[in-house]
């Protein structure tokens, strides 16, 4: 079986697509987002095709496209479609397979479920991405919480911001956990600094390592 990991996060737009394309560039793998929330402009699957430089070939096909830019449960009932997070089930590719979550740990899929009950039964390892801003400390720690009582396994951290260390020291100690590196807000943000501060920042091999 391919290497599989989860890229969630503590809020949405805190920048878990950039992390996620750089990543998926960095194994050499495949994206996959199950559930894409908003169709009107640019989506996850394509933000990551363009800044990771990753053919259509390794960009799998969501299984559910809604319309509207919200949590999936009320994009659902808005284009009348009824989800069934049950039958989500990661697909077997030949490469790493890259898995990314909308929103927040406990976003609705519906009004009885969250992606962290995906995750969950998945048992994938996953990358909590985290902001290093005010309020990123209750945030995370509280994500890691709602992950562990799950059994959901935590791979480590990846931070996105500019670097506060006391901030990451306080989430490491409290929270137990580890941090794989920090990406910093780029501008420009292209595909080239994107490789490079992935290359940079965060040691990759150990990340594919731990998820053999």
């Amino acid at each position: 079986m391919s290497l599989r990991i989860v890229i969630t996060g503590t809020d949405t737009g805190i920048g878990k697509t950039v992390f996620s394309a750089g990543l998926t560039d960095a194994l050499g793998g495949c994206y996959w987002k199950p559930i894409q929330s908003g169709l009107d402009e640019e989506t996850d699957s394509e933000i990551v095709a363009r800044l990771g430089h990753i053919s259509p070939q390794r960009i799998l096909p969501e299984v559910w496209r809604l319309n509207t830019p919200v949590s999936p449960h009320l994009s659902a009932e808005n284009d009348g479609v009824m989800l069934a997070p049950e039958v989500l089930q990661p697909p077997i590719t030949g490469l790493p397979l890259v898995i990314e979550g909308a929103g927040g740990l406990l976003v609705p899929l519906t009004r009885q479920s969250t992606f962290a009950d995906v995750f969950a039964r998945w048992q994938i390892p996953a990358i909590l991405c985290a902001r290093t801003s005010l309020g990123t400390i209750n945030h995370t720690l509280l994500s890691l919480e709602a992950m562990r009582r799950r059994l959901i396994p935590v791979l480590g951290i990846a931070f996105i911001g500019e670097d506060y260390p006391d901030t990451q020291r306080t989430i490491v100690e409290m929270g137990d956990v580890r941090i794989l590196g920090r990406l910093p807000y780029l501008n420009p943000l292209t595909a080239e600094a994107l490789r490079q501060a992935m290359r940079e920042r965060f040691d990759v091999p150990s990340i594919r390592e731990a998820i053999t």
